[in-house]
């Protein structure tokens, strides 16, 4: 199994969905027409940015209006997207959520953000998400993580021990920080012998200025694709036979003593 997988590296305009749905469809319809992409991935809270202080208003009840949106380009460019997150609004509170839709047009995969990260105010404004990371696409299990996930190995661990490939992750990942952003995502696919696929915004909000350098990282650890600070589409084609060959050669899942750790 070969996927071609595209990250949508792009500026998002600051609390205006409406253009921001438009920006981006341009972006999936350049990024499988162009680049060919059979996977897209967009970043995170696309549809917002970092408004957070106007969620109450902006937040997507229960990401209806974004999920119709993404099926329909899923089926329109005939295309997997790997839906970067938006603020979804509950009963509960607000999520930042991502969803996994098929080329067919079926939602397979939610996800809302574990990790809050309390430097940027989250915990003030959304809800700590508990689903399972790990889902199946194309035959082949995947898992999806949103930007300060990244921070925390043990979580991503647990779907790499269940058999996970690649690993998704969607960002807004400041620029201050690029150099752990970079070394994060390497570590991430050395340890986990896997694929890692990772979308980072560009540009600006009123309060952060966003890194970009998207990645897809192979599970050698080495970088097949990167973008830089400008909006771009970053491009690589991943092969599943080369997560099995390396987790042949050093059998470190096979090795781990979990019983003492």
């Amino acid at each position: 199994m070969k996927w071609r997988v595209s990250c949508l590296q792009s500026d998002i305009a600051f609390g205006q969905p409406e253009q921001n749905f438009i920006h981006f469809e341009k972006q999936i319809e350049k990024a499988t027409k162009e680049e060919k992409a059979s996977v897209v991935v967009l970043p995170e809270l696309w549809t917002t940015g970092y408004d957070l202080t106007n969620l109450d208003t902006l937040a997507d009840h229960d990401g209806q209006l974004t999920k119709s949106i993404l099926i329909n380009w899923a089926k329109k460019y005939n295309v997997h997207l790997i839906g970067g997150s938006i603020a979804k609004a509950k009963q509960s509170g607000v999520y930042n959520t991502t969803y996994v839709v098929s080329s067919e047009g079926a939602i397979i995969h939610e996800y809302s953000k574990l990790h809050l990260f309390r430097l940027m105010d989250e915990h003030l404004y959304l809800q700590e998400g508990k689903d399972e990371a790990l889902f199946t696409l194309d035959a082949e299990l995947c898992a999806s993580f949103i930007c300060y996930d990244l921070r925390f190995p043990e979580w991503i661990r647990k779907s790499t021990t269940k058999g996970a490939k690649v690993l998704f992750f969607v960002a807004e990942w400041p620029a201050p920080r690029l150099h752990h952003w970079r070394s994060l995502l390497i570590a991430r696919a050395i340890e986990n012998q896997c694929y890692v696929v990772a979308c980072n915004r560009v540009g600006r909000d009123p309060n952060n200025v966003f890194a970009g350098h998207s990645m897809i990282v192979d599970p050698w650890g080495e970088v097949i694709a990167e973008g830089g600070n400008e909006e771009e589409i970053v491009t690589a084609d991943i092969n599943f036979d080369t997560v099995n060959s390396v987790r042949k050669q050093i059998p470190i899942f096979d090795d781990r003593r979990p019983s003492v750790y």
